[in-house]
């Protein structure tokens, strides 16, 4: 009864996100429909990510899918508080977020040195290459996150990049679980083929063009 309910919550998080990311991706930015696709994003992606990483942790273990969860969770939820706040505010809820990219940060490198240095190449059935990337990129927002923290908050464009990159960081992560983690649900045709990259590098394109437009 358990798995059966965390996986429809995940399926269906998993859905509304893909769609209402995409709906964020192409309103207006700072505008009502954007705001309210956010919000949505925001909600589903957090269902979607904490449900698959319960999934991965206490009834099908599967670590990749663990340390994917937790920093798709940590990254909505740094990126949705950073707009939530008023200019130059923190509060306590950043700082236990900070010790949750700490602990995934420091998980991530350590099951990457461990399948590096094991007899077969993987740690859990996953090469390092996975357990470091969310490693190091744990390690990367932890460190950002402690500049804000020194700093008692964020103003204009630092704060739309904070929350922009990580925003579609986390829909990334949840495109390349869906087109690329998924193929066997897609029609056989298209399986392996290059078009199902294309939403991720979509993703990407968005991203950088609206990192670099706010940055000047």
């Amino acid at each position: 009864m358990g798995y059966s309910l965390l996986l429809f919550l995940h399926i269906c998080g998993a859905g509304i996100g893909l769609l209402s990311g995409t709906a964020a991706l192409i309103f207006r930015k700072g505008f009502r429909w954007h705001r309210a696709a956010g919000n949505i994003f925001f909600v589903s992606m957090l269902v979607m990510s904490a449900s698959g990483a319960g999934i991965a942790a206490f009834i099908k273990p599967n670590m990749g899918n663990v340390f994917g969860g937790v920093v798709t969770f940590y990254l909505v939820a740094t990126g949705w508080l950073t707009v939530m706040r008023k200019e130059g505010e923190t509060g306590i809820i950043e700082y236990g977020l900070l010790l949750l990219a700490l602990a995934t940060s420091g998980g991530g490198l350590l099951f990457g040195w461990e399948a590096a240095h094991s007899a077969t190449g993987l740690k859990e059935g996953y090469p390092p290459g996975p357990y470091l990337i969310f490693g190091c990129l744990s390690v990367w927002a932890a460190a950002l996150d402690v500049r804000m923290l020194v700093r008692k908050g964020l103003t204009g464009a630092t704060r739309i990049r904070r929350h922009l990159w990580r925003m579609c960081v986390a829909f990334l992560i949840a495109a390349l679980s869906f087109f690329l983690g998924k193929q066997q649900h897609f029609p056989v045709a298209i399986r392996g083929s290059q078009i199902l990259n294309l939403p991720m590098i979509l993703i990407l394109v968005v991203m950088i063009y609206w990192l670099i437009r706010v940055r000047f």
